[in-house]
């Protein structure tokens, strides 16, 4: 007697390159306030060897930049957590930032509704299908429940957009300029009133 062979579908592969979210400590009070599952964070999404960001800058261009994988200036890096993985190339990444730069204007950042984890946690689903972890950005979802009693200092604080070339090394800007003929703007470094105004409401 013969047996039929079933052909059963296979399963998705899952993706090959590594996502990983970058997090860094905006102030020193986060040593404490981490184990609470508290604290202000500043975050960035590592995929290819570059780290992609979004921080606030004064004009209605995109406020996306990349960097050099944990050495975002002016913040302190606390820990990289590896999101998933992904199929997307390169070039295909860098074509789903610049088709979502419109969307991460600078002058748009907002540290409760529009901050640099919105940002990380939207290019996490896209690249990965998951979430970053919830602690990241609770600040901003506690803020966003209690808006109407925040100080004016807390709800308009912004994070500068560093530059993209800050930092990064040369094999990184060839690699990212030969599958772009354009890059994401990112125009301003990190504004340090900005940032001691974010530490001492934290205190």
């Amino acid at each position: 007697m013969l047996c039929k062979k079933v052909t059963r579908p296979r399963k998705k592969a899952h993706g090959k390159n590594p996502v990983y979210l970058n997090v860094y400590d905006l102030t020193p009070i986060n040593g404490y306030a981490y184990w609470f599952g508290l604290g202000v964070y500043h975050s960035g999404v590592q995929v290819h060897g570059v780290e992609y960001a979004f921080g606030a800058h004064d004009r209605s261009t995109s406020g996306i930049f990349e960097l050099e994988p944990r050495r975002c200036p002016g913040f302190t890096f606390r820990k990289s957590i590896c999101i998933g993985s992904t199929d997307l190339s390169v070039r295909e990444v860098r074509a789903y930032m610049e088709s979502i730069a419109d969307n991460y204007a600078g002058n748009s950042y907002h540290l409760i509704t529009k901050n640099c984890n919105h940002f990380c946690n939207d290019v996490c689903l896209k690249l990965t299908n998951k979430s970053i972890p919830r602690w990241v950005n609770r600040l901003a979802r506690l803020g966003l429940l209690c808006n109407c009693v925040l100080p004016p200092e807390l709800s308009d604080t912004k994070i500068r957009a560093v530059s993209s070339d800050h930092g990064a090394s040369e094999v990184e800007r060839k690699k990212l300029k030969s599958h772009s003929s354009r890059r994401l703007e990112a125009p301003s470094k990190c504004n340090d009133v900005e940032v001691q105004q974010l530490k001492a409401v934290a205190k």
